[in-house]
């Protein structure tokens, strides 16, 4: 016999989502993952006038770059009971604010710790914003176009890393060729504050668009707030879906106590796991290194050295993951989660086993270059195609509803965790004079990253549901069941 929850799911057949009112409401959730990928991708272009500011080490260069996924974890960490208590709508505003500080202050400092500490509080604002972003926007979609609307949020991501390209290389020619002396220093002294201060305007449309969305109704039923929950329900999809996506809601919360305690029971013990090694596979298969580095990477790697070359292609490398984010959207709820997922993680891990042999054996820098550029595209293609999207996707589906923002907390805080260590561990991996280089000639972080590919292959493949089509009530009693 079928739970109550299952009865009353709609059929994904029967439900006419009203995308005039869905569509605008997620569209301003993402900018919150917009300004995600604004902040942590600022910090390519930024990261070389900065080390020769301060006369940063190669540990300092990791740790100003990296800093700010310690504060995203700590950021995922509050978002949880936060948004559970206070509603995720709270939560986005309060990511706003950070990221309006951050900018500002990350714009001024006189000294490289100032800076970090405001690159912390960034980092904060992101981690809020990683979480209560994707699980607002599954909790007030339909089933049969959540994956959609949840993957928007992803082309937010590379948007606003792609957008960071754009705006570093309009600074980096603001006072003409950056291969100059003069306009050297003067990237030195003042273009990298401009790369950082662009990022108030965006914080700030942000924080006043999200004054008239509604509130998640999950959330609202949740808190007994049920004629508000129904009113946004007929609005996102009619009465007969309003009437039965209440009454699956309310079934699931009536069993559920919504504490640290029952997520972390036997019933919740398996997605609880799964979700915390895709956020950690996600990370350590590299896909930050080019995001962060990807200037620094072709500097090293380029016979033609310099600001210039290295901005130029990463736009090409971000303009690569808008791409095939937008295929990854229109997709993912037709060709379901597991087979992106699977066809991308390989080819990802193929790409890298390629930059790792080009870099080994490099004699001709210039060529190298060349064929490293294509490499890294189809790496960046195929992440954005699948684990990109995809994994937030299926984060923000497989949590019971009472515990959602804990649990998708606590997965991202080590997601977070992997980024930095991925992150801090770079430039110490790829020093010129460190024994990796000397021996591997550059291409040892890509053969580690590629068998972290194969792991995350052989999670999916043996342990991911597909949960295409299917309600979150629904998801959630598959778990139980098991």
């Amino acid at each position: 016999m079928s739970s109550p929850a299952m009865r009353s799911a709609p059929l994904p057949s029967k439900v006419r989502a009203n995308l005039g009112y869905l569509l605008p409401i997620c569209l301003v959730a993402t900018l919150g993952g917009l300004l995600f990928g604004y902040d942590t991708g600022v910090i390519s272009g930024a990261i070389e006038p900065l080390t020769a500011r301060f006369g940063l080490s190669d540990l300092m260069k990791g740790w100003a770059s990296g800093c700010v996924l310690i504060g995203c974890a700590t950021g995922v960490l509050l978002v949880g009971p936060l948004s559970d208590r206070f509603g995720r709508r709270l939560a986005m505003m309060l990511a706003a604010a950070m990221f309006l500080l951050s900018a500002i202050g990350t714009a001024l400092p006189s000294d490289i710790w100032t800076f970090i500490v405001f690159r912390l509080i960034g980092g904060v604002g992101i981690g809020i914003a990683s979480i209560s972003t994707p699980m607002y926007i599954a909790e007030i979609t339909p089933a049969h176009v959540r994956g959609r609307m949840v993957a928007v949020n992803q082309i937010a991501i590379v948007g606003g890393i792609a957008a960071t390209s754009f705006v570093n290389y309009a600074i980096a020619h603001a006072k003409g060729d950056p291969a100059l002396p003069e306009t050297q220093a003067w990237l030195t002294q003042t273009g990298w504050r401009w790369m950082f201060g662009t990022g108030i305007a965006p914080a700030v449309l942000f924080g006043l668009l999200l004054l008239p969305i509604p509130e998640s109704p999950r959330w609202l039923i949740e808190r007994g707030r049920h004629p508000q929950a129904k009113a946004i329900l007929t609005r996102v999809a009619g009465s007969e879906f309003a009437q039965a996506e209440f009454d699956g809601i309310h079934a699931a919360l009536s069993r559920e106590q919504g504490t640290w305690a029952e997520l972390f029971s036997p019933t919740f013990r398996a997605p609880l796991v799964l979700g915390i090694c895709l956020a950690i596979l996600q990370q350590v298969t590299g896909i930050n290194v080019f995001m962060y580095f990807g200037a620094t990477i072709f500097k090293h790697l380029s016979a033609s050295t310099g600001v210039d070359v290295g901005l130029l292609q990463q736009i090409l490398i971000n303009g690569a993951g808008v791409l095939f984010t937008v295929i990854a959207i229109a997709k993912v709820d037709q060709w379901g989660r597991k087979p992106l997922m699977l066809a991308g993680a390989a080819g990802m891990g193929l790409s890298l086993v390629i930059m790792g042999l080009l870099a080994q054996r490099m004699s001709d820098p210039s060529a190298v270059s060349r064929a490293m550029l294509w490499a890294i595209l189809l790496y960046i293609g195929c992440f954005g195609l699948s684990v990109g999207p995809v994994t937030w996707v299926i984060l923000a589906e497989i949590y019971p509803t009472a515990v959602r923002g804990r649990a998708l907390g606590l997965a991202t805080f080590f997601l977070w965790l992997a980024d930095y260590g991925v992150t801090q561990t770079f430039p110490m991996l790829d020093a010129k004079d460190s024994w990796f280089v000397k021996t591997f000639n550059h291409a040892f972080p890509f053969y580690i990253y590629a068998g972290f590919c194969l792991a995350l292959i052989l999670l999916v493949w043996r342990f991911v549901p597909e949960t295409k089509g299917r309600s979150l009530e629904e998801i959630e009693q598959s778990w139980r069941r098991k």
